[in-house]
């Protein structure tokens, strides 16, 4: 008996987008669930990294690549980066045909046109969808009873009351197996669900890390970078400051080799850090613009480090960083229908938004991650001071203002959602959707 699809929220943007464009390129890494999703819209299916017919692909392609893309539409072309000359060929066709919702292009890693000699860009013809690994309400974990889009369109929406069913120890677990649909079966056993992330991480070190670009790479380095980078999760930690721990261990490491290990482990979508957000509210020397180190997934930063559930929840500190992953995982997951994307605010004087999230329309919404409760005032504090440097500098300013945030919400790992007097929304991580 096959698995239950479990409904995506790239499920309705891959739907629009199809309706919008010739073809639609599904990224994202692999295991994340695309093929699956995508041949859920598909009406045909080719799969380039079917041993059976690989070959006889690989060769059409060569000679003329229009072949493969017979068939009812919208075709699914799995893997795409296998030929990338039917980049081209997708382009072409949508050209000639004049018609939207053709095609569907899935790959698990970033393909360098001059790298391949593609030609054109595919801008206006091709579509680009990002899409992750599963969320907490995605997986059925999130009761869900809290919208993100509705928080941000309905200004009187109530929140009060709505409790989540997820303990602290249920969210460890949740972490460390990640969002990987070949771990949420309701038939696993928990050690099995556990093995996924642990085997994805092995498989990337070990293989996926050299294949990318044909370039032989070090398992074992690769392996001490990401574990460095665990060990620096949901930080602002410096390319040197993890070269010198890597170093520590194989020696002679140098900062070029450590920079394409890391550029290989984002093509191939592992690492996916969080870019600074510098209003101009305070000097630009005070704010800091250096990325938070961030993966695709916690389960990631967990299996690098060796860690399991038993081990994190004797240590809430560790998971604390591990449980911002999981929410930035979340909150990217959820703001995709919004066209929203994140990025963070931290300036030299301690204050700081774990997550600042961008919608295509501007607005916005301050955010902080709080695993307990007693850090919810803290998190507070810092959204409504950034929230008075915004008010005085648009008062000493006769220039442009700047938008005041929308939406003041500290992320958490407890139960009941409620807003504070302040105006400053509380949230368990455990009730949120998109």
């Amino acid at each position: 008996m096959g698995i239950k699809y479990l409904n995506r929220v790239a499920d309705e943007q891959l739907k629009l987008r199809l309706e919008a464009f010739g073809a639609v390129q599904i990224k994202g890494p692999k295991w994340c669930g695309k093929t699956t999703t995508a041949q859920m819209q598909a009406k045909s299916v080719i799969k380039l990294q079917d041993p059976d017919t690989r070959s006889a692909y690989l060769e059409t392609a060569k000679v003329k690549p229009s072949l493969l893309l017979k068939g009812k539409t919208p075709r699914l072309i799995d893997e795409w980066q296998v030929a990338p000359i039917l980049w081209d060929a997708v382009r072409n066709a949508v050209d000639e045909r004049q018609a939207k919702g053709q095609f569907i292009l899935t790959g698990s890693t970033v393909i360098e046109d001059k790298e391949h000699e593609i030609l054109h860009s595919g801008t206006g013809r091709i579509s680009n969808m990002m899409m992750y690994p599963m969320s907490l309400f995605e997986s059925k974990e999130s009761t869900g009873s809290i919208s993100l889009k509705e928080l941000f369109d309905k200004k009187d929406y109530d929140i009060d009351g709505f409790v989540s069913e997820l303990s602290v120890e249920d969210l460890i677990f949740a972490a460390c197996r990640g969002g990987w649909p070949a771990a949420i079966a309701s038939s696993m056993s928990m050690n099995a669900q556990l093995m996924i992330a642990k085997d994805y991480v092995d498989i990337i070190c070990a293989e996926d890390i050299s294949r990318i670009d044909g370039v032989k790479r070090n398992p074992s380095l690769a392996r001490l970078i990401m574990r460095s980078y665990a060990r620096n999760i949901s930080t602002l930690a410096k390319k040197t400051k993890m070269l010198a721990d890597v170093s520590a261990e194989m020696e002679q490491t140098s900062i070029l080799t450590f920079n394409s290990y890391i550029e290989a482990l984002e093509r191939l979508f592992v690492i996916d850090d969080v870019e600074a957000w510098s209003p101009a509210i305070r000097s630009a020397t005070v704010i800091r613009s250096g990325k938070k180190r961030n993966f695709i997934d916690p389960s990631i930063a967990v299996a690098s480090l060796g860690l399991s559930p038993q081990t994190l929840e004797l240590d809430l500190k560790t998971f604390g960083f591990i449980f911002e992953n999981l929410c930035l995982r979340d909150l990217k997951i959820y703001s995709q229908p919004l066209g929203g994307h994140l990025s963070y605010y931290n300036d030299r004087y301690g204050l700081e938004a774990d997550a600042v999230l961008h919608l295509d329309d501007g607005r916005y919404a301050l955010i902080e991650c709080k695993l307990g409760s007693k850090e919810i005032e803290e998190g507070a504090l810092h959204l409504k001071e950034i929230v008075n440097l915004i008010e005085k500098k648009n008062k000493e300013s006769a220039q442009i203002k700047l938008r005041l945030p929308d939406l003041l919400i500290v992320l958490t790992g407890g139960n009941i959602a409620y807003s504070r007097a302040d105006g400053v929304k509380v949230i368990p991580i455990g009730c949120l959707r998109d």
